[in-house]
């Protein structure tokens, strides 16, 4: 027990180091003097006259107000487990197991600081537009696509996210060909841009009457919901509109009227659509950030200066080959082929057990 002691001593120094600096990186004192500029405004007559900014500004206070009040609560459970070691060092066995297991809670917590100090990106911070597609593997695609869907599910749950579904195309036979999500939540994007690329399951195929192995594909695709300040403005005249009657999930009113929305941007052939909302208006404006997503997205990843510069000849992009297997049969194991970090616990990671995936992807970028 003194042993482990000594041990964890040695790592609680190392701790105490690493958040000594992250506090200084963030500049909690100028930190502070911005949520005193911020709560000035608040204060201003007139704020509420513009909802819309006030709903922004008061958002930004509350962000900045539980970064500054997160750090203030690791400072003090530091010092804290200071006067748990000096009451341990008189062998107290009660007192050395408090310490010990304060000690890993607190490394547990800068595990987690550090990884988002990583989210340090312009749209990290950002919701974000989670859509699957499916891929080679026909009915058993489908079926993958779904269970990737419950995955993500229960991730973002998991997370306290809030999931709204845009856009939804059941299988033939069973399953999804394609869903798009949106994800709201801090940071929503900065970690699931994580799970952005091709993902292989390999297993018995429960479609097949002869019981043979199967191997399927899915896509992942996750682009940043913009802000405000981060919107562009993109030629009309570059944009085909088109609306239909919406099908699937949604009660009787979506196949009343066509309240669906497919936007094409001409330039480049991408294709986005949205039938959730009740009203075409909805429809649109939901389709249109998703749009504008998809091109800052393309954009970046094509090294153009400006949208305009976008062409066709960019819009098929891939990402290469699989990211991530998930073997049911001959044995359990999934693994990230970027990272190669991998787990034989397949159902924990169907339940949306995926956080350590995307930390090794974050640490390793």
């Amino acid at each position: 027990m003194i042993l482990e002691l000594e041990n964890s001593i040695s790592k609680f120094k190392v701790i105490k180091e690493i958040l000594e600096e992250m506090g200084a990186s963030l500049d909690l004192s100028g930190l502070n003097k911005k949520l005193q500029e911020l709560e000035l405004n608040m204060q201003e007559k007139g704020f509420w006259d513009d909802i819309a900014k006030a709903g922004e500004i008061t958002q930004e206070a509350k962000r900045v107000k539980d970064k500054i009040e997160y750090f203030n609560s690791l400072f003090t459970r530091v010092e804290d487990i200071e006067v748990l070691i000096e009451l341990a060092e008189e062998d107290d066995e009660e007192t050395i197991k408090e310490a010990i297991n304060e000690i890993n809670m607190l490394n547990n917590e800068v595990e987690k600081l550090k990884i988002e100090i990583l989210l340090s990106g312009e749209y990290d911070r950002n919701n974000a537009i989670l859509t699957l597609h499916t891929g080679v593997g026909g009915t058993d695609a489908n079926d993958w696509t779904e269970m990737l869907l419950r995955m993500y599910t229960r991730y973002c749950e998991s997370r306290g996210y809030k999931l709204e579904t845009l856009d939804y195309l059941p299988g033939d036979e069973a399953g999804v060909k394609s869903v798009t999500l949106r994800v709201e939540g801090e940071f929503a994007y900065g970690y699931l841009k994580a799970e952005k690329g091709i993902h292989r399951l390999v297993r018995i195929s429960p479609y097949n009457a002869n019981g043979k192995r199967q191997t399927s594909f899915a896509s992942v695709e996750v682009l940043p919901e913009l802000t405000k300040e981060q919107d562009i403005e993109i030629n009309p005249t570059d944009l085909k509109t088109d609306t239909y009657r919406a099908s699937g999930a949604g009660g009787q009113h979506v196949n009343k009227t066509e309240s669906a929305v497919r936007i094409t941007h001409i330039p480049t052939g991408i294709i986005v659509q949205c039938q959730n909302e009740r009203s075409q208006i909805q429809n649109r404006e939901t389709a249109m950030n998703m749009l504008k997503a998809k091109l800052i997205e393309l954009k970046e990843r094509a090294h153009k200066e400006k949208i305009e510069d976008l062409t066709g000849e960019l819009k098929d992009m891939g990402w290469g080959s699989q990211i991530r297997s998930y073997v049911f049969h001959p044995y359990s194991m999934v693994k990230d082929h970027r990272t190669n970090y991998e787990t034989s616990n397949v159902n924990s990671v169907m339940d949306g057990a995926i956080q350590d995936f995307i930390n090794a992807y974050l640490s390793q970028n």
